[in-house]
């Protein structure tokens, strides 16, 4: 089975896995920022967070020692942090996406040519959106990685179509074109 990309884009469609499922990951995690709160250590991202404070008894404040997200969107605390959500998912969805195509352009022949690699560079780096914690590290390299050095090995990822390939596959087609160019390339 002949592979759709180069050893260049071979490369790229490894990269692409890696910083897509390294984006993905640190998005879930709620090691973005840390701190501390009424003498507890706290961490959060964008929709989870871990040891935060909650209204008891008597309006005091009480800390819950354990990770989750927030009970809605709507419960997330800001308008930027609500926004930030939405494009970083969005960011890593499209990563995986093209990751999972470049994967498959390791499988099949003629899957991913010369454009479609730069456009699919092109889509990296848009999806490259930036997330102060170790999760917030991954996502800066990730995406960092995804947006420079994805969208360059891109450029060089898929193979450029042979000619004749292209003529057999209008030849296939039933159309009147075909049909004289198969009479026009009759000896």
């Amino acid at each position: 089975m002949r592979s759709s990309l180069t050893l260049v884009g071979t490369f790229w469609a490894f990269l692409s896995l890696v910083t897509a499922v390294a984006s993905s990951t640190s998005y879930f995690l709620p090691y973005w920022l840390f701190g501390s709160q009424l003498g507890k250590p706290v961490s959060f991202s964008t929709f989870r967070r871990c040891n935060y404070p909650v209204r008891g008894d008597g309006h005091n404040l009480i800390m819950v020692e354990e990770c989750g997200r927030y009970a809605s969107f709507t419960a997330i605390p800001s308008l930027a942090w609500q926004m930030c959500t939405v494009v970083t998912g969005a960011g890593c969805a499209l990563l995986l996406l093209v990751a999972l195509a470049a994967v498959l352009g390791c499988c099949m022949e003629e899957l991913i040519s010369r454009m479609m690699g730069r456009c699919m560079g092109a889509a990296q780096f848009v999806g490259g959106t930036c997330r102060l914690g170790w999760a917030y590290y991954c996502a800066g390299g990730a995406a960092a990685a995804a947006m420079l050095i994805c969208t360059w090995l891109s450029c060089f990822a898929g193979r450029n179509p042979k000619p004749v390939v292209l003529v057999e596959s209008i030849m296939r087609n039933t159309n009147s074109y075909a049909m004289e160019l198969d009479h026009c390339l009759k000896p």
